[in-house]
Order: structure tokens, then sequence, then C-alpha cells
């Protein structure tokens, strides 16, 4: 997926990348408004959302508190990716629905910060409360507060929606000045809101059946107070705040939050005890058992309740400890009430980090669900090819019939995320998904852009695909083939151990940057077995820990000619040993995706004898894994599918030489070789 969205710190790192990389195009660049506030009455677009009711009580709520200003940014209480339904505070208070941007409402006025992605969606949702400003950093949000605000003046906030390194930045910013930035840990805009909001989910939570976990949480819980005891600093507890960390940690899974199997949790590990903050109603006699819950040793697992994690914490800082957290997803609602000499800070906690790398197990299983998924895709690929020349396919129909064909697979538990399905010029836009109000119809004239995933049991998936079932330009067969080159140089990639990803990512852009071409956004992100579709701290930017044996992350380079068309290939692979001539710890990367590339927008005299190859064994291995699986379930006209999309490919108009040597040296010189 080409990351549509991250949170707290993955996400900054994401708009650092854009900002090297260049920006995707937005629908209105003209910096024209389609809302007319200066005449009587405004014009608005009829779906604006009428705010004031909202707006009136939230400054009630902001003058009980003697506050000047407040500020509502868009995440959770665990810097989530994707948020629930009661966490979309910004989203209530402004009308405005997109997944990234921060509002801020003072005494008279009213602001909204996003990006380019979103600056329509934003005027066409709001109302002539609100004043749209067209940037995404702390810096011009501080600027505006310190016009608006008055000297001696309050800017409150709630600690649990900002991240440490957000609030150093406000801070830092306002220190100053005559303006105090004042922490609430009741958030105003949930009493704004008041009995509307959405109730605090009691789904059940339930344990994986021992078949889909790589250990036991036992295991678990002893190898992260190991590395406890080894750490120089001598912690005596780790604080887990990420949804995911806690997820992983004990086996556990829910649905709390969409296209996440995760709940609502917290947990404070110690060197002799285990804290669970979570809603102890979602906790059957079964998962209690599961937990140990009803003894008091140190492999006991004790609940407390999720609202409770503050004061817990703040009581256990308060003795001889020395507390570990990842800063990346500590949010300050608990960063502010641990001494600063009781904190060992790391950009990631160490469930972050061992998480990241999979068993031979978890591995297995990761695999197993790439193969179920491949026969999802080419399902419905084999049904595009059948239908689209009928005219009768939209892009949110054939989304939705993605989605029923996973959902038919063993062990699916939904899509990953929201599935991007973009015809045309539609899909010149990174983070499109159709709607059923909105969307295009397929058409054999045009490029059709497919970026979906799957949640299994064993696995979560992502997978792209572009095609084109008429006649593609020779400039769209270009850029697809480039493409797919950059796609297949930074998978065949040979590299030492420990290389960081973002010293491997240019490979992925050199065959576009040859002709003047990239793309906006990152090239790749980890991936989780039945977790995260975008799991840090995997991947190609700056803020990526080194490449280890056994990490997954995606590979999706892309081309985007704006209001045209778009073009993505985007593959799951696994970190493996290189097999090199001579002795030494060098590592590549085996894709474990597994659905053939358009044969149809292949420009074969590009590519090299190397590509060649690769693709040929690719299919190969493709026809290996996932012929059987069809052919198993009786799909012959998918195999048949299959095998005429897997033919080998052979040369026509080769060059002599290979671009991995060209490759390889300019990659040293831009960047140097340092890991």
């Amino acid at each position: 997926m080409a990351w549509a969205r991250w949170g707290c710190c993955p996400w900054l790192v994401f708009l650092c990348a854009l900002g090297a990389w260049g920006h995707p195009k937005a629908a209105n660049l003209r910096g024209e408004d389609v809302r007319n506030c200066s005449i009587s009455p405004p014009y608005l677009p009829v779906t604006a959302v009428n705010t004031t009711a909202q707006l009136t009580a939230l400054r009630q709520q902001m003058h009980s508190q003697k506050l000047s200003a407040y500020i509502i940014p868009e995440t959770d209480a665990h810097m989530s990716e994707y948020i629930g339904e009661r966490d979309k505070r910004r989203a209530w208070i402004t009308g405005f629905t997109g997944s990234a941007g921060t509002a801020v409402v003072s005494v008279g006025k009213a602001g909204l910060w996003t990006d380019s992605r979103y600056w329509t969606q934003a005027e066409r949702q709001m109302d002539c409360n609100w004043e749209l400003h067209k940037e995404v950093d702390i810096t011009s949000i501080v600027t505006w507060l310190l016009a608006e605000v008055p000297a001696g003046g309050h800017v409150g906030f709630d600690p649990f929606l900002f991240s440490i390194g957000s609030w150093k930045s406000y801070y830092t910013a306002l220190k100053n000045s005559n303006i105090q930035l004042v922490s609430i840990t009741n958030n105003l805009v949930d009493l704004a809101w008041g009995s509307e909001k959405p109730q605090f989910p009691s789904q059940p939570i339930y344990a994986l059946k021992e078949a889909f976990t790589g250990s036991t949480w036992e295991e678990k819980v002893s190898d992260i107070r190991s590395q406890m005891q080894k750490h120089h600093k001598g912690p005596t507890a780790v604080l887990l705040s990420a949804l995911d960390e806690t997820a992983w940690l004990f086996n556990l899974r829910g649905s709390d939050i969409p296209y996440n199997p995760f709940f609502y949790s917290y947990t404070l590990l110690t060197d002799s005890s285990i804290r669970l903050f979570v809603n102890k109603s979602c906790l059957d006699s079964e998962t209690l058992k599961y937990l140990n819950s009803s003894c008091s040793g140190s492999m006991c697992v004790q609940i407390e309740d999720y609202s409770q994690v503050r004061g817990s914490v703040q009581t256990y800082a308060s003795g001889d400890v020395k507390i570990w957290i990842g800063t990346s997803y500590t949010t300050y609602g608990l960063y502010e009430v641990i001494p600063l000499e009781k904190l060992i800070e790391d950009t990631y906690s160490p469930v972050m980090v061992t998480k990241a790398v999979k068993n031979s197990k978890e591995q297995a299983l990761l695999r197993a669900s790439h193969v179920r998924d491949a026969v999802a895709v080419i399902r419905y690929l084999v049904w595009l090819e059948k239908n689209v020349p009928k005219g009768t396919v939209d892009e949110f129909s054939g989304a939705e019939l993605l989605d029923k064909f996973r959902g038919e697979e063993d062990f699916s538990s939904g899509p990953s995320f929201e599935t991007i399905s973009a015809s045309g010029l539609n899909a010149a836009l990174a983070h499109y998904s159709p709607t059923k109000e909105q969307h295009r119809k397929l058409s054999s004239d045009e490029m059709y852009l497919l970026d979906s995933g799957g949640q299994y049991w064993d696995g979560t998936t992502d997978i792209t695909r572009t095609v084109h079932w008429g006649t593609p330009s020779a400039f769209q067969k270009e850029a697809y083939t480039r493409v797919l080159i950059g796609n297949i140089d930074l998978s065949r990639l040979v590299f030492p151990a420990s290389t960081s990803g973002r010293m491997m990512e240019i490979f992925a852009r050199r065959a576009l940057w040859d002709v003047g071409l990239n793309y906006g956004h990152g090239t790749g992100h980890g991936i989780g077995n039945f977790l995260c579709v975008h799991e840090w701290p995997v991947g190609f930017q700056s803020g990526n820990i080194p490449m280890a044996k056994g990490m997954f992350t995606s590979i999706e380079p892309g081309y985007y000619q704006d209001g045209e068309f778009g073009i993505r290939i985007e593959d799951v692979a696994v970190v493996v040993e290189a097999k090199t001539k001579y002795p030494g710890s060098y590592l590549t990367f085996e894709v474990v995706s597994l659905v053939p590339y358009d044969r149809n927008l292949i420009d074969i005299s590009l590519l090299s004898p190397e590509h060649l190859q690769y693709l040929n064994h690719y299919y190969q291995t493709i026809r290996e894994k996932v012929g059987p699986e069809l052919q198993q379930r009786q799909l012959q006209e998918e195999f048949q599918w299959l095998q005429r999309h897997t033919e080998p490919l052979s040369a026509r108009a080769l060059r002599t030489t290979s671009l991995a040597p060209l490759l390889v040296v300019s990659s040293l010189i831009i960047l140097g070789w340092s890991v």
C-alpha cells in the first residue's frame, strides 16, 4: 500500500519523505476555495457540515478551563494508523473526514491544517466557521496561535493525543512567548460531544490458536525480560503503548480498530509482574485462564482497567525503578507522569523491534497466507478480464467483489486496509479509494491500479498490481516497465547484513530517474502476522531500523501521470540469507507475493538478461506454489489464466549490459556506503 496514513513518528517520517521526493499532486492546487464565505449568505457545497453547535459546545468547555485555544489532532491515545469511530474527534468538530490534519479552535476563530491530498475534500466538507491552512507543520500552527491568543493566554491539549515529539515541538516553539501550553487529561471535545459520542467497544478479546502463533506469550515475556536484564541502563519495566505491541506480546486479538485486529490496551511489563490495562468486560473466563490472571506470580497477568493506566504508571514510577519506553508510540499523557531520571528512551520499544523479526514458524505462516491471498486476487483479475469489456464494472463494485473473494479464503478476517481500486486518472492520486457514491467505470482503454490486502489468522497481506486490457501507449509501457525494473532491482539486491533500508531505496528509483521520472511516496513498509499492514519499524525510510534476516517488507515503486494514469507494483518480500561467491554475512529479499505482472504493459526491450532471468524464475515459483492450490480447488479457468500469464518471457531486443553495476556505483556516489 502506498502509505495512505501513518501515525505519530512514522507519519512525520513519511512527510519528510514526500518533501524529499516530491508530493503527489492533489485535485485542486490552484489555491481557490470552492467555498465563498465573503458573501451573505455564504456559498457552501451541499456536502459542507454545519459545525456551529459543535464549536459552541467546545468553546463552553474551553471557557470553563480558562483556555484561549484548544488543539485537536487526528489520532488516538496509541498513535494508531487507523482510529476507531470514538476517536474521530477532529472529524466531529470540523466536518472534515480526511485521515490527516490538525484542528485548532480559539475563542473567535477555528482552523484546520492538512496536506495537499485533502485540500479539496476539506473545502467541500467544512463550513465557513473554519479556515483552511494548506500546511501541515507545527510551526505554521504556532504562528497562528501567537497571532490569535492574547498575552498570558492558555492553549489546551489532550496529552494522550500528543506524541512526545509533538509536545516537545509545541513547547519549544511557545516557551519564549507569553503563552502557556496546558495539558488537560479530560478531552474537551469528548465533553462537548457528550452522549452522542460512540461508546467504548465491547467486542470480545480472544487468544489466537497455537497453530497461528510463532511463540507462546510466556516465551515472549521471558525474552523481553532477558533483554531488560542485559540492558546497560538496567530497566525494571517496559511500558507498551502501541496496540500491536500488546496484541503481539500476548497473542491476543480483537476488533476495536478498523482493518486491524487490535483492542484498546496498554502493558506494563516489569521484572516481576505483568499488568494488562484493558476493558475487563471484553475478556471471558477462557481468556482470563489463558493469561493466568487468577494468580500473582511473575508469569501471571494482572488485569487492570484501561482508564487506570496513567495513575498506575505514576504510582509505579514513584519507586526505585527505571521504565523503558519507545518514544514513537508513547504519548505525552504517560510520559509526563514519569520523572525524567527514571526514563530509558529508545525510538522503538524492545517489543516493537523484536516483533519485526519473524521466526521460522511466523515466516511459514506469512508465506501460507500469501498463497491463499494470491488465489483471491487471481480470481478477481480473471473475472475482470471477462467483465470489464462489457462496461458493467466500476471501481467500487470491483473492490467489493475482491473483498468477497478474500472472505472466502481460509482463516480470513477481512481486508487489511481500504482497497485502492482506481481507473484512469483516478489512479494518478496515490491514495484514492472509491465510494458507493463516487467512483469511475473500469474501461479496456484505461489503466487500472489495484492496491489491496487481507487479514488472515496466519498473516497480513498487501499487494498492488496495475493492468491494461486494451492497447497501452508507448509511454505507459515504458513507465510501467521502468517501475517493474525498480521493483526487480531492489528485490534481487544483495547487501551486507544490518544495512539500512534508506541505503537501498535508490535501487527502486534509478530506472525512473534515468529518464527524468519519479514517484512521491515511500518505497516500502513492514508487515505483520495478523497485525499491522504497515508494521514499523521496518522499511526504507530514515526512521527505519537496519534490515535483518526474517523481516518482511513491501517493495512498491510507482509512477503517476497527473490527470491521466497511475502505476504501482507492490510485492511483499522476506529478508533471507544471500548465496554469495565468497563467504560473508550478506542478505537479499525473497518475494512472497504470488500474482503475475501484466505482460501487456511490459516492454521487453528495456529488460536486461538479469531482469528476464529474475522474472522467469519468479513466474516458475508462482506456478509451483499457486498452481496446485488452484487445481486442488478445481478453479480450472483461473489455473489456465495463471499458466498463460506465467509463460517464460524471451528476449527480443535486449541491451547487452546490465544496469546493476551502474546502480551500485551511483548509490555509492550519491549516498555513501554506511550502515
